[in-house]
């Protein structure tokens, strides 16, 4: 974290626009240090310096999507960032198993260190259903208790392609339970509970809010969906239309183009094959939560990378979201790309985002 880095977190809250757009809240944030447009964050042009470089030494193809085996072990093997715990080491944390319908449940259960009754965030890591750990989003969770003065449980569900879908979906739901029926025990105030997690941790939460919708069992009070994966597929919906065009480039062009494109899977996308391994359709709304009914759910917050090729079914997603009736925001951070929040302490949008989570989440809430 070098010195600058408080006064750009701040400039993040004060420069930011907001519209109203399509019948949702849009706030853009600008790069923090720059009056530039269309053109990547220094800190993000950087890292991808550095990662394209380190791409070359090993052959330009670490990720061999032929090869299903080598694409997991890849995966596996780079994902995450090193990140920093920007919270100062205050934020309590508890190792807990959760007995869930078909599993052991592992949990973190992340605290402010002053006892209290208070809401709680239930939040599901990214990976493409294959990869990721609560490991990599500790210290986001950390920074996310503080910012929201609320109990964080980082739920390490099980992975494709060893556990195919819905395996991951039932040890989320089932976390999601536990923690709404073991409120007193974990001192969570009755009907503050939300769901949050980032790309496919944010497809995750989006069919638990869905799943719970649908039960009835009103557990969910607030989602917040960090470039989530909504239709991972890509199958035609109303309304969105994927293009280049959807990006303002006006610099950094070659690798803005790679690291969206990049995203992009022509023909049948292998992560979506490993995790469903036939045993749903792709268009199954607790797979792609776009092609669902939406009416009903919680008040929700989804945060975009402005490179990120997830960005228009995000877009697309809140349209429609708010078509339903449904309370919704959506935060674009210029400059970035996907998986932002993965570089806490490096990023200053990465600990802006669970700010504006918490602001969010709270001021749903009356808290």
């Amino acid at each position: 974290m070098d010195n600058n880095y408080p006064r750009l977190l701040n400039a993040l809250q004060e420069q930011m626009r907001q519209e109203e757009r399509d019948g949702y809240s849009f706030i853009v944030k600008p790069i923090p240090d720059s009056q530039a447009e269309g053109e990547l964050d220094p800190r993000v042009y950087k890292v991808n310096l550095e990662t394209m470089a380190k791409f070359k030494e090993m052959g330009d193809a670490p990720f061999a999507v032929d090869d299903t085996d080598a694409l997991v072990q890849a995966m596996r093997q780079f994902f995450g960032w090193q990140n920093d715990d920007v919270t100062g080491g205050i934020i309590l944390t508890e190792h807990r198993t959760v007995e869930g319908s078909e599993a052991q449940i592992p949990v973190r259960i992340y605290r402010p260190p002053v006892e209290g009754v208070r809401s709680a965030v239930v939040f599901f890591h990214g990976g493409g259903f294959a990869a990721g750990s609560v490991d990599v989003v500790e210290n986001p969770c950390k920074c996310l208790a503080m910012h929201a003065d609320a109990v964080v449980i980082s739920v390490d569900y099980r992975l494709a392609p060893e556990h195919p879908y819905p395996a991951g979906v039932t040890d989320c739901y089932d976390v999601v339970r536990w923690a709404a029926e073991h409120a007193e025990e974990l001192g969570i105030a009755p009907g503050q509970l939300a769901v949050a997690g980032d790309s496919a941790g944010g497809n995750l939460a989006a069919v638990c809010a869905l799943m719970d919708r649908d039960a009835g069992s009103g557990m969910i009070a607030f989602q917040a969906l960090l470039y989530p994966s909504v239709n991972m597929g890509l199958l035609p919906v109303e309304d969105m239309s994927w293009s280049l065009d959807a990006y303002d480039i006006r610099n950094h062009e070659e690798m803005i183009r790679g690291m969206v494109q990049g995203m992009r899977s022509e023909g049948d996308n292998p992560l979506l094959k490993l995790y469903l391994q036939g045993r749903a359709e792709p268009s199954d709304p607790y797979v792609a939560p776009l092609l669902g009914e939406l009416q009903g759910l919680p008040e929700t917050l989804i945060i975009t990378a402005q490179y990120d090729f997830l960005k228009v079914e995000n877009e697309a997603y809140a349209r429609k979201l708010a078509r339903s009736g449904v309370p919704t925001t959506l935060i674009q951070y210029n400059g970035t790309d996907h998986a932002f929040m993965d570089k806490s302490g490096l990023y200053p949008q990465a600990e802006d985002c669970m700010l504006e989570i918490a602001k969010r989440f709270r001021a749903s809430l009356g808290t």
